[in-house]
C-alpha cells in the first residue's frame, strides 16, 4: 500500500475517498428508513400522508443529489488544503 504524506505531516490511505464511498451505501438505507419512521410520527403536525420505504428511498435519492454537491462545494471552499495551494 502507498501512503502519500500531505503538506503538514499527516499521512493519509489512498484508499481512504473509497471507503467513504462504500460505506455511504448502507448509510443510504438507513437514512431512507429513518425518512420513513420521522415522517409516520410527524405527519399530522406537518399536514401530510404517511408514505412508505419506497417512496422515502426517493425522497432520499433526491436529497442526496441536491444536498452533496452543496456540502462538496462548501467542503472544497473552507478546505484548508485548498488555501495553501
Amino acid at each position: 500500500m502507498v501512503w502519500r504524506p500531505y503538506d503538514d505531516g499527516e499521512e493519509v490511505c489512498p484508499l481512504s475517498d473509497f471507503v467513504k464511498v462504500v460505506a455511504a451505501g448502507p448509510m443510504f438505507f438507513v437514512s431512507a428508513w429513518v425518512l420513513m419512521i420521522f415522517a409516520g410520527i410527524v405527519y399530522k403536525d406537518v399536514g401530510i400522508l404517511p408514505f412508505g420505504y419506497v417512496s422515502s428511498m426517493v425522497v432520499t435519492i433526491g436529497l442526496w443529489l441536491t444536498v452533496a454537491p452543496a456540502i462538496g462545494a462548501v467542503a472544497r471552499v473552507s478546505s484548508p488544503k485548498s488555501k495553501n495551494h
